[in-house]
């Protein structure tokens, strides 16, 4: 009796452990880095840029202003936004950028008819391709 009253309670320690030591998902779980080549979309971020929308499965190339580096939104929809700079290569960011993922199209079963509004009222003013819209 005792080892089936065990189990429960060991897993219920470790899985207080796990959500309180820390509240950064892991680097693996944000997606991938991928070439610049293989990008399908380019964001340029300004100095003022606060946040930048993507979807998942997109693969983005980020500009900062003559440094660029490329990530693959391929990880799990349970992490909606993330700040870049756990991302980015080291020296590329010098400030706080969002970058909020909507989920990606081909799983969400609404047959791919999901805009790319943005999220949290952000309306996709941010984070266009090419730079337009950073405020």
């Amino acid at each position: 009796m005792i080892p089936k009253l065990f189990f429960p309670a060991i897993m219920t320690v470790m899985l207080s452990a796990a959500c309180v030591s820390g509240s950064t998902p892991s680097l693996d779980l944000l997606g991938d880095p991928a070439p610049v080549t293989a990008a399908t979309r380019t964001i340029i971020i300004a100095p003022n840029t606060k946040y930048v929308n993507v979807t998942g499965g997109d693969t983005v190339k980020f500009v900062v202003g003559d440094k660029s580096f490329a990530w693959n939104f391929d990880g799990p929809e349970s992490i909606p936004s993330f700040d870049l700079i756990q991302i980015a290569p080291a020296g590329v960011l010098d400030h706080q950028v969002i970058a909020y993922v909507a989920p990606n199209p081909l799983y969400s079963g609404d047959g791919g008819r999901m805009g790319h509004g943005g999220h949290g009222g952000h309306g996709g003013e941010h984070g266009g391709d090419h730079g337009s819209g950073h405020k």
